[in-house]
């Protein structure tokens, strides 16, 4: 097995401890980090997202490979910068208003990143105009991602959605929706660009909104 066979591996079975070490070892051998993102790291993630989509793993599964790919990526970071590595896009995340969930977010941050995106994140309970403030301060933002775990707060999407039109940026973002209680037919009546039933189908339909 190549060394880049063997951070994919650790990165599916979630073994954090190995992923850097082996990293680092990569990068002293020379290999390109670019490679070694896009190689090593991003395909083992997209194992783990097309099993999580079959219900061959689940959600603690998924976690602890997302964890195992950051400790990669954040090695990696700098490297990727020197050498001028553009993201293939910039997105901002966050759990809306009134709704104090946050697994399905990260996990959903951590799959778009691993799909090369820059992402920041919000948080929890981010009230409409948080994410019209931050898409006024970075107008190079393509993609919101919005999230909401419960029928209770599945309103405050549509009021973010509103906020963005009202403010003028709608046609400058594509917006994305998803979460236990939301459905395709609610992102469709509330004009999101699109819907994903989880994190995995989540980082695919980001790369096609931005290209």
């Amino acid at each position: 097995m190549s060394l880049l066979d063997d951070i994919s591996s650790a990165v599916q079975r979630g073994k954090k401890k190995e992923v850097t070490p082996l990293v680092q070892q990569a990068l002293d051998e020379g290999i390109d980090p670019v490679e070694i993102l896009n190689e090593g790291l991003v395909p083992a993630m997209s194992v783990i997202g097309d099993k999580f989509s079959a219900g061959e793993v689940f959600v603690p599964e998924m976690l602890v490979a997302a964890r195992a790919m950051s400790a990669g990526t954040e090695l990696l970071k700098p490297y990727l910068v020197e050498s001028g590595n553009e993201p293939v896009g910039k997105a901002v995340i966050g759990t809306v208003q009134g709704d104090m969930h946050d697994i399905g977010k990260n996990l959903v941050r951590m799959m778009i990143e691993s799909k090369g995106f820059e992402i920041d994140d919000l948080g929890v309970d981010v009230a409409p105009e948080t994410f019209v403030s931050y898409l006024q301060e970075h107008e190079d933002t393509d993609l919101v991602c919005c999230s909401a775990l419960l029928t209770t707060t599945m309103p405050s999407i549509e009021a973010t959605i509103d906020a963005i039109e009202e403010a003028g940026l709608r046609d400058k973002v594509k917006i994305m929706v998803g979460g236990a209680p939301v459905t395709q037919d609610y992102a469709d009546k509330i004009g999101a660009d699109a819907y994903t039933p989880d994190a995995g189908a989540a980082a695919n339909r980001a790369l096609e909104l931005v290209s």
